[in-house]
């Protein structure tokens, strides 16, 4: 397809009052005909202001609807919208909005310091409350409608993963419609669904797991600023919500709530997890509240839904991402991009329309992601079991060599995980006089408990081949953490490189 409708009119068309998003800290809702008016008067706000096509637009925001009808006005002016990650310092943000060559700066009441740090003669500042006053006053565009090219870019989103330096991933319309097919079919997502959002709007998934494929098929997105465990047990046990999606990190904190143990969870039809794997450990506390988290497994380069395990098969498949989505090819490739046979490792390559274009202004990035026969590479190494079920091994370039044997940190993750007094866990691989490399945990207590590193050095001996297991243990109270819930092991590297100096 090289173009679809404007996503957000039709849906006003089909279903005008429904309610597309209610806020639970402001007590607005906001329908569907509501968003489309309000991004209408927006799109012609922004084309008044001097805003010419593909000019880019930064917003900097918790989570509100604002945010949505924002993004819906920049498809329908066919500019960028650019958000930037609140939890950043004016000092990271500042060469991030230069890069993006934004032009307008938007900004809530919570970040207005930070946004007032920013902004520039080049890149005025707009409010959100003198924003809506201005939008309110300008009249809807005369000629609403215009269809949505699927490969134009309509927002970026900059990751700098777990590794450093951002990069601005190209997300369009197209991306944004094949990834609410592969929600579709993961979840069975219809308008009778009501969902949360809370992860954060900087990232893919604070957008489009499970907000975006939701508001195109009609159901309703309640929005809480950001991640509150008092907020989502409320809901859960309210009977509110009936589809879910966390990261790690969110289910890691529901598991740890004092009325975990209490809550009815049966109001929610489907639990997702993604952004970084989910131990076996957390999987089997929540099944023992009846609650089955099907694992997926996509990048903000995928739009991001490639991977997610059925519900009926995720017992048997502990540890599985799943099988690729309606909308998604994939490839387990060697190091010469050929394909491995079934039950090898292999990197994971990617490809389908809802694979980005590439990177904003940055050619040579876009050159080196991509394998011949327009094959996004992931830089995940996976393997498929005899039933199609996919399981991701690693990172790699986490992989290290110790002793001349391949270590995946993942694998020894998994064996410190299940033990019963640690919450989580992360191996580096560190350099070793005699052995080249050897592995480093970094390993965070449950609370109340109290770890031996000796003895976890034994239990993981138990389970690990000699050259697995890690030679050194640190242990800590949290860890550095990418949006996304992400453990940032470049940061722990930093940590751990300055311990073994003092």
């Amino acid at each position: 397809m090289k173009t679809v409708p404007d996503l957000c009119r039709r849906r006003a068309e089909l279903t005008p009052d429904a309610i597309a998003f209610a806020e639970l800290a402001t007590s607005r809702s906001w329908t569907f005909a509501d968003v489309d008016d309000h991004a209408e008067r927006a799109a012609t706000l922004f084309e008044a202001m001097g805003l010419g096509e593909g000019e880019r637009v930064a917003v900097l925001c918790h989570n509100t609807a604002i945010f949505f009808e924002i993004l819906f006005a920049c498809a329908k002016a066919r500019l960028i919208l650019v958000p930037l990650n609140w939890r950043q310092t004016a000092t990271e943000l500042a060469p991030i909005l230069a890069d993006s060559g934004a032009r307008l700066l938007l900004a809530d009441g919570a970040t207005a310091e930070l946004a007032a740090a920013l902004a520039t003669d080049q890149v005025p500042l707009l409010q959100f409350a003198d924003y809506e006053a201005r939008r309110d006053a300008t009249a809807p565009r005369t000629r609403p409608g215009t269809p949505w090219e699927t490969d134009r870019p309509w927002y970026l989103l900059y990751t700098s993963g777990t590794t450093g330096k951002p990069k601005a991933v190209i997300q369009t319309a197209g991306m944004a419609l094949s990834n609410a097919v592969n929600v579709q079919q993961a979840t069975g997502a219809s308008a009778a669904d009501h969902v949360l959002n809370f992860l954060p709007l900087f990232h893919t998934a604070g957008i489009n797991l499970h907000s975006l494929p939701v508001f195109i098929a009609g159901g309703t997105s309640h929005i809480i600023p950001k991640f509150d465990a008092d907020a989502v047990i409320t809901l859960v046990a309210e009977a509110k919500l009936s589809l879910f999606f966390g990261v790690p990190a969110i289910y890691q904190a529901i598991s740890l709530h004092p009325a975990f143990a209490t809550t009815d969870f049966s109001a929610v039809r489907h639990w997702g997890c993604g952004g970084a794997p989910l131990p076996e450990s957390l999987i089997r506390a929540f099944l023992e509240r009846g609650v089955v988290v099907c694992n997926g497994m996509g990048m903000t380069e995928t739009g991001p839904t490639v991977f997610f395990m059925d519900r009926a098969n995720a017992l048997a498949k502990i540890g599985s991402v799943g099988k690729p989505q309606l909308m998604a090819e994939v490839r387990l490739v060697d190091l010469e991009d050929r394909d491995v046979p079934q039950g090898a490792s292999g990197e994971i390559l990617f490809r389908g329309p809802g694979i980005t274009p590439g990177y904003f202004g940055n050619p040579d990035a876009t050159a080196k992601a991509f394998a011949p026969g327009g094959w996004l590479r992931s830089g995940d190494v996976g393997r498929q079991d005899e039933d199609g079920y996919y399981f991701i091994v690693d990172r790699i370039k986490d992989m290290f060599i110790s002793g001349g044997e391949n270590v995946y940190p993942a694998e020894v993750e998994i064996v410190l995980h299940a033990h019963p007094a640690v919450l989580e866990a992360a191996v580096l691989g560190v350099a070793d006089a005699r052995w080249g490399e050897v592995g480093h945990a970094v390993v965070m207590p449950r609370p109340g408990a109290t770890i031996d590193v000796e003895a976890l050095r034994a239990y993981a001996r138990e389970r690990l081949a000699a050259y697995k297991v890690p030679k050194h243990i640190t242990l800590v109270q949290d860890f550095p953490r990418t949006a996304a819930g992400k453990v940032q092991k470049h940061v722990l590297r930093a940590i751990v490189a300055d311990e073994a100096k003092s």
